[in-house]
């Protein structure tokens, strides 16, 4: 009896002791990360959003100006052009690439294991390479003189192009670039996603007759919602901030058809005045726009809820 009410008593003792000791090793474990995060994220943005309201040009002390910053930004042209342009490579940029990358890891998926294995591997290369890389072998490749695009092109009896050079055609070839380059990660995380789904499904569907693109309406993309999800809040708020191509390519040019938002924050701070303020109150503005196309896009597909789960 002694023994059973020692053993008793001593045994949540026990448990307690090694659950905590587990809750402070996974502390531990993260606490790197965590003070990385506070010191060279959260921080810098909070300390943002006061400098938005402030005048600074690095050289002096900070003067509070209220709301000045941000009413000298949605006054200004230049802001609403940037954020023009950004939008229209975006709207570029997106719906390409995140068809493209469907279409390829459905693909992917049909093929043996080690065909895919091999193709998958290929597909990463471009996304491996680094973004400067990328951005000088395209501009070589389109360049209007020495570039090899235009002598394919004249085998097809298609004149000169400018690419880049033109204004009409800029953005389009910054978003293709991109899409090159990233088009194959995002098809091997929606061919992640698709290797989650059960065949059984797709056995059933097809006994009831349904075809191909039957079974891809009905079955595919509604159990793809969460991996679509990832991968459209991720390429939008990554579109959103492109700058390293463009910076490249044509830096901003011809006559300010690449110049996108951050082109106009970093011009802020560096070229056209020394302002801290008006560049961190339009990046507040970035953000707030990022945060509210990401909840848009979280509530419009659904992303905390899985129809997996109604076939488990």
């Amino acid at each position: 009896m002694i023994y059973s009410k020692m053993g008793t008593s001593s045994s949540p003792s026990i448990l307690g002791r090694l659950a905590n000791s587990e809750w402070l090793v996974a502390y531990l474990f993260i606490l790197p990360s965590l003070i990385g995060f506070v010191l060279f994220y959260a921080y810098p943005s909070v300390r943002s959003v006061f400098i938005s309201f402030t005048e600074w040009n690095l050289l002096s002390d900070a003067e509070y100006v209220g709301w000045a910053n941000y009413q000298d930004i949605f006054s200004d042209e230049r802001f609403w052009r940037a954020l023009q342009t950004t939008v229209v490579y975006v709207l570029w940029n997106i719906p390409l690439q995140t068809i493209l990358a469907l279409f390829m890891a459905v693909v992917l998926e049909r093929f043996s294991t080690v065909l895919s294995t091999l193709l998958r591997s290929i597909m990463i290369l471009p996304w491996l390479m680094p973004s400067v890389i990328v951005s000088l072998l395209w501009l070589w490749i389109l360049d209007p003189s020495l570039g090899i695009a235009n002598e394919f092109l004249k085998l097809f009896g298609v004149p000169k192009q400018y690419f880049m050079g033109e204004p009409q055609q800029a953005i389009a070839w910054i978003a293709a670039i991109n899409i090159w380059r990233n088009a194959g990660y995002n098809a091997i995380l929606i061919f992640a996603g698709l290797k989650t789904i059960p065949r059984s499904l797709y056995e059933v569907a097809e006994i009831d007759g349904a075809n191909s693109w039957t079974q891809f309406q009905r079955i595919t993309l509604p159990l793809l919602r969460p991996v679509l999800t990832f991968v459209l809040v991720t390429t939008v708020v990554g579109s959103f901030q492109i700058y390293d191509t463009i910076a490249v390519t044509t830096n901003g040019g011809p006559a300010g058809a690449t110049r996108v938002i951050i082109f106009y924050i970093i011009d802020e701070v560096f070229n056209r005045r020394i302002s801290m303020g008006t560049a961190t109150a339009a990046s507040v503005v970035l953000f707030c726009i990022l945060v509210s196309v990401t909840l848009i896009q979280m509530r419009f597909l659904q992303a905390n809820q899985s129809d997996l789960a109604d076939y488990s």
